[in-house]
Order: C-alpha cells, then structure tokens, then sequence
C-alpha cells in the first residue's frame, strides 16, 4: 500500500508528483487508528484538526508503532505529536521538530493557523507564529531595529486566528508599505518542513524507526476509540 500522508494547510502551494502517496486531509482522532487496520504500513503526519472535534491521540500513533507501522512527523501537528512519542519510535523530520525536542518551543500555538476547507484546498488564512518568525529574521535588514521589535512582539500576541500580515504591521503601529515588506519575503517553515516529510516518503528506501523496547497498553480508553471505529464501519 502507499504510504499515508495527513496534510492540509502545511502543504498548500507544493507542486511535485505526490501519485506514489495516499495524500488525505488533516488527521482527527481515529484516523491513524483506522489506516493501520486497513493495512497501511507507513504515515505521515503534518496536520490535524483540533478544537471543534477530538485531535490524533497519542494512543493511536502507539497503537501504530507497536503494530510495526513506521510513522513520520513534521509541520504542525505531525511536529508535536513526533516530539511526544519520539522515544516510542515516531520519527520527527524538520526544523520544527527540532525546536520543540530541544526545547526551543513549548506551545502548541506557535504551529497553529485557521484555514478554508478541504473544497478550497486547505488554504491557509492567518500565519503561523513560527513562519512569522522566520520571515521577520528574513527582513532584520530592511527594517529598524525599533520596527523589528514592535513586529515581533505584535506577531507573538496576535492570536492564531487573527494573526495576518496586514495585523501584524497594524498591532505594530506601522502601514501597509511592513505588511506588503513581509508579504513579499514570507517565509514558511512549515511548507518547507512539510516538503522534507513528503520527499523522504517518496525516497527509494525509508528509515527505519529503533526496534520496540516496549509495549501498548491496552487501556479503557483505547478500547472505547477502537469499538467507536468500529461501529463507524458498520453504519458506513
């Protein structure tokens, strides 16, 4: 089977050739559950809902792990969730994977963004704090350091739902002329970080996640997450 891509948002804009993947939307609670029964020997995880339904639990990724499934992170959701169960045997790909396992960032808002629908492709709407960030060093030079900082601190207390580029320069006190500035030398670690996870799936040979020095248990609450899928392919 190919291998299993959760994305949205993370990958809009990518051009390439995604035939040898089974690329679906952005993954809620159940949905790795449900590719490893069916049989799916590799995922990918970049994004995932969250908020007005349940997120991917870590369960289910160890559920994954356990049953011999190599399981990827990257981008968003796929960044934290790698972070988490990187001991258990997810492999994390990317820059932000590594600011969160080293510490570097601690909150899950600083992947987060609203988005459009799947009808509309996932198009992302607001602007993560990490491609804020990256793109604000991207423009040190072209701005004041007084500039740099009134950005810097608007981006970080903007809400994920509000942060644009055009808020952004407005929280900061500046004009259209900073919003277009850091429109135009936008940076997306996120879109890079999703590319990465996408080409190390279509490589030739994957790498393999370190042998399993532990074991699922098998809780209540697993348990109910499987009858629940179950039950779903029965009334389907």
């Amino acid at each position: 089977m190919k291998p299993v891509v959760f994305a949205g948002p993370s990958i809009h804009g990518i051009a390439g050739d995604m035939s040898g993947l089974d690329l679906r939307g952005p993954a809620v609670c159940g949905d790795i559950f449900d590719a490893v029964r069916r049989g799916v020997g590799t995922i990918g995880l970049i994004d995932g809902l969250y908020g007005d339904c349940a997120a991917v639990w870590h369960k289910e990724i160890l559920f994954a792990l356990s049953s011999g499934v190599t399981v990827f992170g990257a981008a968003s959701m796929g960044a934290l969730r790698a972070t988490e169960c990187a001991p258990f045997g997810m492999i994390g790909i990317g820059a932000i994977f590594e600011a969160y396992r080293d510490g570097q960032r601690f909150s899950d808002a600083d992947v987060a963004v609203s988005h459009a629908p799947g009808e509309l492709d996932y198009r992302p709407l607001t602007i993560a704090l990490v491609d804020a960030g990256a793109t604000l060093a991207a423009c040190r030079e072209t701005v004041t350091p007084e500039e740099y900082d009134a950005l810097a601190h608007a981006a970080n207390n903007l809400h994920f739902t509000r942060r644009t580029w055009r808020a952004i320069a407005r929280e900061a006190g500046l004009g259209p002329a900073a919003a277009n500035l850091l429109a135009a030398n936008a940076v997306s670690v996120k879109r890079n970080d999703a590319a990465r996870l996408l080409a190390v799936l279509a490589g030739e040979t994957l790498p393999s996640p370190p042998p399993q020095s532990w074991k699922l248990q098998n809780t209540m609450f697993f348990q109910q997450l499987a009858a629940r899928q179950t039950a779903g392919d029965k009334t389907s």
